[in-house]
C-alpha cells in the first residue's frame, strides 16, 4: 500500500494517542490500520485475534489461497492491494450463480457456494452477519476448514452469536465483539495483513508475529 506523508502524520497521531495495549507488533499493525480507517479509537478494545491467526492468514496468502468475500464493497477495498502483491483470486458471494433459496439471503447462498468450492480458502465477511453464520455452520459440519475468517458484520440480531460460534470454532481469525463493525474495516483488516505478508513472504523476511 502507498503511503503519503499525511497517511504517515495521522498513524503517528495514534501511536501517541492510543495508549498502553497488549498487542504484538503484527497484531498492532492491524490495530492502528482499522483506528486510521473508521477514526474511532474503541476498536482498539474490540478488535480480537485467535491464536495464531496472523501467521494462518499470512500464509495462506502466500500460498495464493482464494480469498472469498460477502460484499462487493470488500471485494474492491482489498483487491487492488492483492493484485500488487500475492495476485490471490478474490472472489464474491454476491456474484454467485445460485439457485434462489427462500430462507437464505443472497450473500447467505453465495458465500455457501464458494465455500463449498473453496473449503480451505479465506473468508473476510464485513456486512452480512448471515453470512458469517452460514460459514460457522459449515465449519461445524466440518464441510469446511477456512485458512482464516475475518469476521466484521456490523447489527443487532444474531451477530453475537454468530461471532461466539466462530470464537469457538478454533477456526484462526480476526473478529469484533459486539454489534459495530462494517465492509470498512474488514477491508483495513485485510489490506493490514496483506502488506504485512508481503514484507514477511513477498520480500525477505522471516515471518508474522
Amino acid at each position: 500500500m502507498e503511503w503519503h506523508v499525511t497517511d504517515a502524520q495521522s498513524l503517528r497521531i495514534i501511536d501517541r494517542e492510543i495508549g498502553e495495549h497488549t498487542f504484538s507488533p503484527s497484531e498492532y499493525e492491524i490495530v492502528r490500520r482499522v483506528i486510521y480507517a473508521t477514526a474511532d479509537f474503541e476498536y482498539k478494545s474490540l478488535i480480537r485475534f485467535s491464536d495464531q491467526a496472523l501467521q494462518a492468514g499470512a500464509a495462506a496468502l502466500a500460498a495464493r489461497s482464494t480469498i472469498v468475500v460477502d460484499v462487493p464493497m470488500v471485494q474492491v477495498g482489498i483487491t487492488p492491494n492483492i493484485q500488487s502483491t500475492f495476485s490471490n483470486p478474490v472472489y464474491c458471494s454476491m456474484d454467485a450463480l445460485t439457485r434462489p433459496q427462500r430462507e437464505k439471503t443472497k450473500a447467505a447462498w453465495g458465500i455457501e457456494t464458494l465455500a463449498k468450492r473453496y473449503p480451505e480458502g479465506i473468508f473476510v465477511v464485513g456486512e452480512a452477519q448471515t453470512a458469517l453464520t452460514a460459514i460457522v455452520d459449515l465449519i461445524e459440519a466440518e464441510e469446511i476448514r477456512p485458512a482464516l475468517v475475518v469476521g466484521t458484520p456490523a447489527g443487532f440480531v444474531g451477530v453475537d452469536a454468530a461471532v461466539q460460534r466462530l470464537k469457538d470454532s478454533l477456526i484462526p481469525h480476526i473478529r469484533i465483539e459486539g454489534r459495530k463493525g462494517s465492509s470498512v474495516v474488514a477491508s483495513a483488516i485485510m489490506n493490514g495483513l496483506v502488506d504485512l505478508a508481503w514484507q514477511a513472504y513477498g520480500k525477505e523476511g522471516n515471518g508474522v508475529g
